[in-house]
């Protein structure tokens, strides 16, 4: 579909014109990171002692929660960690710490201007497309968004404090100590919240496959045992930890969002049908 242009509905768009309009999307998208950035920047104490190493504190709401849960139902195999992660980080380069704060001000900026993000995006597409399927490309952009917050905010109070608790830890010998660098444990943190962020956006995934055909239900649902394999086998790998009740917390979740798709995935496999499209699997 042709591209009006918006000072003259009448005139199509030409590739220039698609140019330009991306470039002051991307300019006013890059322009909300820093401005995140540089708000994260202002308060990085905050951020850095009481978001980032936070998870290392008694205090951490998900230790007191599994507290309150094991003590209230007298789980004796419940997990309740009532002392502060004994986490030691070491910044072994020059002006490194400067480096760092910079770094993890755009990531975070990044993450917080994600909606934003989004949004240019779609006000780029939504000139070509009709009224009643803007609509639905915004739905379907605040369910993006939604998805990764989701999958974001699971990782952080789940997810990365066992994963840490385990780290620090766990050791096959008395004479070895669990020391790591602050780059180590930056990069862990930030590649598990953007991985669980983008695992969370399967539903999406799966929407957009099922709804040009490329999967369906049926597939989905033939394959559903295979899944759960898989789910558990991604499970243990995201919680090294043996407990079966950290797995647990990992693997629900996410076999949740895997029957959710199954269901996004049906809805689209009858809209196809209603409009005479054979679907390819």
């Amino acid at each position: 579909m042709a591209v009006k242009r918006r000072d003259n509905p009448e005139a199509e768009m030409g590739f220039f014109d698609h140019v330009e309009a991306l470039r002051w999307h991307l300019i006013r998208s890059v322009i909300a990171v820093v401005l995140c950035a540089s708000f994260v920047g202002v308060f990085y104490d905050f951020v850095f002692d009481k978001i980032i190493l936070g998870i290392c504190s008694k205090d951490f709401p998900t230790y007191k929660l599994l507290c309150y849960l094991t003590q209230k139902y007298n789980l004796n195999g419940g997990i309740c960690i009532d002392k502060d992660i004994p986490l030691e980080l070491q910044n072994l380069a020059m002006f490194g710490q400067i480096t760092l704060l910079f770094q993890y001000s755009l990531i975070i900026g990044f993450v917080l201007a994600f909606p934003y993000i989004v949004f240019e995006l779609w006000r780029f597409i939504a000139p070509a497309l009709s009224e009643t399927q803007q609509k639905k490309t915004s739905l379907i952009i605040l369910a993006c968004s939604f998805f990764f917050f989701v999958g974001v905010t699971f990782c952080y109070f789940v997810i990365i404090p066992f994963s840490v608790n385990f780290a620090v830890n766990f050791t096959i010998s008395s004479k070895i100590k669990n020391s790591f660098t602050i780059d180590n444990y930056i990069d862990f943190f930030t590649v598990m919240l953007l991985a669980i962020g983008a695992v969370f956006e399967l539903p999406m995934v799966v929407y957009f496959l099922s709804r040009f055909g490329i999967l369906g239900a049926k597939t989905m649902r033939g394959v559903r045992r295979y899944a759960i394999v898989v789910i558990l086998i991604l499970a243990g790998i995201i919680t090294p930890s043996p407990d079966v009740f950290t797995q647990c917390l990992v693997a629900v979740p996410i076999y949740i969002l895997y029957e959710l798709s199954i269901f996004i995935a049906a809805r689209n496999d009858k809209r196809r049908e209603r409009e005479g499209i054979v679907s390819a699997m």
